[in-house]
């Protein structure tokens, strides 16, 4: 076991699962070498204990026309707590912001923001992210291509 306390096992059962999320628990077993009790066993631990949060599926960006991958530097007027709070209540309901991580640094917000071309963004960007409670100043870099794009 590691310092995570997981094994060489459930270390294999989560890189299977971070490819193949909707495998059988019989190719899951077959795959990481353990009989399938112990390997259902391990997987429903893994549940319990909250390294593993949930399932989902992962969609196309260009069949959904939302290919425009654009990150936002924001910076607030003001970052006490209950303004951080607002910000944070406000990031929730637009929907063509994937991600929203605070930052230490020289701004307060680095948000990925997902749309189907530039005009689109520059309308998220100025109705809806420029609106936000206590958007002081924002700055945009526009993604080219994805070179590594994937979960923990």
């Amino acid at each position: 076991m590691d310092e995570t306390g997981l094994d060489r096992f459930d270390r294999a059962i989560l890189a299977v699962l971070a490819v193949e999320g909707r495998i059988s628990a019989t190719d899951l077993a077959r795959r990481i070498g353990l009989s399938k009790s112990p390997t259902q066993a391990r997987l429903k631990r893994l549940e319990t204990e909250g390294v593993i949060t949930g399932y989902r599926a992962l969609f196309d960006p260009v069949r959904l026309r939302r290919e425009h991958v654009a990150f936002v530097e924001v910076k607030l007027t003001d970052t006490r707590e209950a303004a951080l709070s607002a910000f944070n209540a406000a990031v929730q309901g637009v929907g063509e912001i994937e991600q929203c991580h605070m930052i230490a640094g020289s701004f307060d917000y680095l948000l990925k923001v997902r749309t189907a071309d530039m005009q689109s963004y520059r309308a998220v960007l100025g109705e809806r992210i420029s609106s936000l409670p206590y958007v002081a100043q924002t700055s945009t870099y526009v993604s080219m291509q994805a070179v590594k794009d994937a979960a923990l």
